[in-house]
């Protein structure tokens, strides 16, 4: 009865996960969701009745396909002003969240079995987008600086693949961020091959120090794909998000997603610039990077204290995740099972891996716990790790 491609395509095991965390009394570092703490209500709601006031009638019609021009004109300038990028409002797209660019950009680039590339842990959201249109997947080893290079050669000389996925900065699930160095090495490597890099800024905002790293667009305009998303900064349930794409490029999207749903939701765009429009959104992040700041470095204290030496994990410089391995032979499954017993969730980090692998690995979720949840989860997740006889 149904496409032999829903076979293929995995279900989002977080989604699974979180339905195990619905029980208030879990304390969940499984899922990926920013603090409720920072989404300003007050202001969203004197944005929202602002434009219903005002613009009512206009705000909740049908709208163009590449969404509100002030909005990507915002955007637009935000690249200038973060990143020195110069960008036209004309390349930029308005969609459903940053997850409708992976689904836009899987229908308008790849074909059954076509070859593409993919960190390795890679985003799960971009390997269950991707996998409904059945392409070949080829991992490229994530270092503490970023990519293999010379797996990605290999990779890119073996296969010719259509795409580079990849998220530079705070990647998920590792947390790790490509050096300034290795972005213009991996341009490098990309520049005339045919093969297009999609660079999943969602995190780029939330580094910590405050000092964002070049986008590989500045090394490789012409064949860099971006996509960002609102829901980091101000609130996922909007469900706002944005392809940059070169024009040629951005016409076949566009066509995609006049296909797929017409528009964004208009209102919310609406509601999102009036918004902006109001608000210190440079004090706003600055907030978020702080809180955030501050609870993967207690996290991170928190497991150097209290687990063994012999669990790792990495050092995100923004973001939302921390990364930990376990010793090999320790399975993150039997991690999870026992730390639900202990009312903890984690996310094991096996599905992260499209070629197998990651058993002792687990992603852990700082950004939606406060302190005082993470000190008590930690301690949870502490006991398991000694019921389970991990040294």
């Amino acid at each position: 009865m149904f496409a032999s491609r829903m076979a293929k395509t995995p279900k989002s095991f977080i989604r699974e996960i979180l339905k195990v965390t619905e029980d208030p009394r879990i304390i969940s570092f499984a899922g990926g969701l920013p603090s409720p703490d920072l989404i300003d209500v007050p202001g969203i709601t004197r944005a929202a009745g602002q434009v219903l006031a005002a613009e009512g009638k206009t705000a909740l019609q049908y709208s163009t396909t590449e969404g509100y021009l002030p909005l990507r004109q915002f955007i637009a300038n935000r690249y200038k002003k973060r990143l020195g990028l110069d960008i036209s409002p004309e390349e930029i797209l308005i969609t459903n969240g940053s997850q409708q660019c992976l689904d836009l950009i899987g229908k308008v680039f790849i074909d059954k079995d076509d070859n593409i590339a993919i960190e390795r842990p890679g985003y799960l959201g971009a390997i269950q987008a991707f996998s409904l249109y059945e392409p070949q997947f080829h991992p490229v080893i994530l270092h503490e600086d970023g990519p293999d290079l010379s797996m990605l050669t290999d990779v890119l000389e073996k296969y010719r693949p259509k795409l580079f996925y990849g998220v530079p900065n705070s990647q998920n699930p590792s947390g790790i961020t490509y050096s300034a160095e290795r972005r213009r090495e991996v341009a490098a490597v990309l520049k005339g091959t045919g093969t297009f890099f999609v660079e999943d800024d969602a995190y780029g905002e939330l580094n910590f120090s405050g000092i964002s790293l070049p986008s590989i667009r500045e090394y490789l305009p012409g064949q860099t794909i971006i996509t960002g998303s609102f829901s980091k900064i101000l609130a996922p349930g909007m469900r706002l998000g944005w392809i940059v794409a070169p024009m040629d490029v951005m016409e076949q999207i566009i066509i995609a997603k006049q296909a797929s749903d017409l528009h964004s939701n208009y209102l919310c765009q609406r509601i999102a610039y009036e918004y902006f429009s109001h608000t210190d959104l440079d004090s706003h992040i600055r907030t978020i990077r702080s809180t955030y700041g501050n609870r993967c470095r207690l996290m991170q204290d928190l497991i150097r204290e209290q687990f063994p030496e012999s669990i790792r994990c990495t050092r995100p410089e923004g973001g939302m995740f921390v990364w930990v391995t376990l010793p090999d032979g320790i399975s993150s499954m039997d991690v999870f099972d026992e730390a639900i017993k202990e009312q903890v969730a984690v996310l094991p980090g096996k599905p992260f891996f499209i070629d197998g692998g990651g058993d002792n690995t687990l992603r852990i979720n700082f950004s939606n716990s406060s302190e005082e949840k993470i000190r008590e989860g930690i301690e949870r997740l502490a006991r398991v790790i000694r019921r389970l006889g991990i040294s």
